[in-house]
């Protein structure tokens, strides 16, 4: 399909704890990212470059997983387009909303499994106000601390049918697939998406817990493997579970780290290095079950937590 580019970049993910002063401590304290604002039900949480005022909206809930997920548009003009394509597309709809402290007027709509999405265009950026908020160079948006990824990068959704959000992100956002998984029974296994040029924004992997509309995890970048190494350390000095990693993946080749943070919110570290699609006629690379079954790149097993964990849990329990 040919690119389309009305959509520039995955901006925020809100994300429910069920211990938010915990979950708060983590992200900010360990993780590494910085408090832009903070009201009675939500913190809002952005990495040290990235340039609007939140990338992650934590939220108070009486669980864990995923509230929605934003889109910036690229131009007033393109976020109509694709609320004209959406409301056409025969698709959940629930419509404008007035928009939240990071970002102007948002658009609405639901894939097929229960997942809230939004598109916006007019937004806040980031200014610092403290002494200690301003980056020592002009060129990056902040200071930092903890183990201080550099931007939002990408989160991992769990559906029923893969095949069937794949058309959902193709229909209403404009997604392009740049690798997936094909498995032996005929189905997808799981499709890693792209609105620009990154090598993926927001990946989708098939439900193995009988739950609708669950978050596998969300994931930040860092500048350097280095980075994510040092994270380790940081993570096992604060008592975080450490599910699997550090290690590269096969698929998307990133360099990698698995946390839970402290409300069982899956969580994630990675290096993409230098890989961009620049082709407009890029293929998706197919990896088959044998393929997978194989490990990730250096021939590390993918943990059975990662198959089966997932938020909110199934069973009422959390735990590592």
């Amino acid at each position: 399909m040919e690119p389309c580019f009305d959509i520039a970049h995955l901006a925020h993910v809100e994300m429910y704890t069920d211990k938010f002063e915990e979950s708060l401590d983590f992200f900010t304290r360990v993780y590494g990212l910085k408090l832009s604002g903070l009201d009675e039900t939500s913190a809002y949480l952005r990495a040290w470059d990235d340039y609007e005022f939140h990338s992650l909206k934590l939220t108070r809930h009486h669980t864990t997983g995923v509230g929605h997920i934003a889109y910036r548009a690229a131009s007033e003009a393109a976020l109509m387009r694709r609320v004209k394509v959406i409301e056409e597309s025969g698709y959940k709809v629930i419509g404008w909303v007035d928009g939240d402290r990071g970002h102007g007027k948002a658009f609405r709509f639901e894939d097929p499994f229960g997942h809230v999405f939004e598109i916006y265009y007019d937004t806040v950026w980031f200014e610092a106000k403290e002494e200690r908020e301003k980056a020592a160079l002009k060129n990056t948006a902040s200071a930092f601390t903890g183990a201080a990824p550099r931007r939002l990068d990408h989160l991992n959704l769990l559906s029923e049918d893969v095949s069937v959000f794949r058309t959902f992100m193709e229909t209403c956002l404009g997604s392009r697939v740049t690798e997936m998984i094909q498995l032996d029974n005929g189905r997808i296994g799981g499709c890693w998406f792209t609105v620009n040029n990154k090598t993926y924004d927001l990946a989708c992997t098939e439900e193995h817990g009988g739950a609708v509309g669950r978050l596998h995890h969300v994931t930040y970048a860092t500048d350097q493997r280095e980075d994510i190494l040092r994270a380790a350390d940081i993570f096992l000095q604060n008592g975080v579970h450490i599910e699997t990693g550090p290690h590269k993946h096969a698929i998307q080749g990133t360099f990698f780290l698995y946390v839970w943070e402290p409300a069982g919110n899956r969580v994630e570290l990675a290096n993409a290095g230098a890989r961009l699609i620049l082709a407009p006629d890029w293929e998706p690379v197919i990896w088959t079950e044998a393929d997978r079954k194989k490990g990730q790149a250096w021939g590390l097993k993918t943990i059975e937590t990662f198959h089966t964990h997932g938020t909110p849990p199934t069973d009422g329990k959390k735990g590592h």
